[in-house]
């Protein structure tokens, strides 16, 4: 066991992020409101890396998209080709999930899924972990997630349908050493998954929880520390992505990438003792 985070999609911004405003200005400078019979994703951390391979994933099968993340430029590479609306949002920002909730509905009149994929990592020991980083992590990875989902969630529950779809990691599954918090907050938003998913049943909404080992992007040079485990090699966004569809066209509540990261899970439930030392060894 070897895991580490997924590839981040939230960049750093290119300029100066407008703070309460930025959503609104943005859908207004990139086109009318859109109101459309095409379903909708909202797809946040969609500058790059998994995010963006998401959004061109759904793209290909003609959603409407709306995407998010703090680097407009990059934003607008991802939406090219395609009619997807780039709203520019810093949900670590106290409204930033409200903002972009309200705009997203204003824009396209509903939301049929939500791709939480925003987050950022820090490698290191947490005994030399400065405390703003620790907020800072558990700020954008967990809690403007589970404010974003608060906002969405009323008006899929109101239209019986939709589906939200959290990005977790296999650092949250099994917990990753000299990434604590991180592991931490990835492990909160799946028990999060967990809980909702039940609240939800009945509804019409569904959760999905989908869990990659570590992934080719610049997600790991954002952290400070380069990748340099042989195992389990990096996939693809595009693999992650195409998990994602697939979960979201099938319904499914979770799914891992690669298919082997349920094991350690399994190992944890029916071998403790031997999954301590397995982790003790390579984790």
């Amino acid at each position: 066991m070897t895991p580490t985070g997924p590839g981040s999609t939230y960049d750093p911004p290119a300029g100066p992020v407008r703070r309460p405003v930025a959503a609104a200005l943005a859908a207004r400078a990139h086109g009318p409101a859109r109101h459309t019979d095409r379903p909708v994703a909202l797809v946040t951390g969609a500058s790059s890396g998994i995010g963006a391979a998401t959004a061109r994933r759904f793209a290909q099968h003609g959603w409407q998209l709306l995407l998010s993340g703090r680097d407009r430029r990059r934003l607008a590479e991802t939406a090219a080709g395609t009619s997807a609306v780039v709203l520019p949002a810093d949900l670590a920002a106290p409204d930033g999930p409200r903002l972009l909730a309200e705009t997203a509905l204003r824009t396209t009149g509903r939301i049929d899924v939500l791709v939480a994929g925003a987050g950022i990592g820090w490698a290191g020991p947490f005994v030399s972990m400065p405390h703003t980083d620790i907020d800072r992590v558990l700020a954008l990875d967990l809690n403007a997630t589970l404010h974003l989902v608060r906002e969405v969630l009323p008006s899929m529950v109101a239209a019986r349908r939709g589906r939200v779809v959290l990005l977790g990691s296999v650092a949250g599954t099994v917990g990753v050493r000299e990434e604590a918090v991180y592991s931490a907050a990835k492990a909160g938003l799946a028990a999060f998954a967990s809980a909702l998913r039940q609240e939800l049943r009945g509804t019409g909404v569904g959760v999905t929880l989908v869990v990659p080992g570590p992934v080719d992007t610049a997600f790991f040079a954002r952290r400070g520390r380069p990748y340099q485990r042989s195992h389990p090699r990096p996939t693809s966004p595009a693999r992650v992505a195409g998990a994602v569809w697939e979960a979201v066209r099938q319904g499914r509540d979770e799914a891992y990438v690669p298919g082997w990261l349920t094991l350690p899970g399994r190992v944890r439930g029916i071998a403790p003792r031997l999954y301590r030392r397995l982790l003790d060894r390579f984790g």
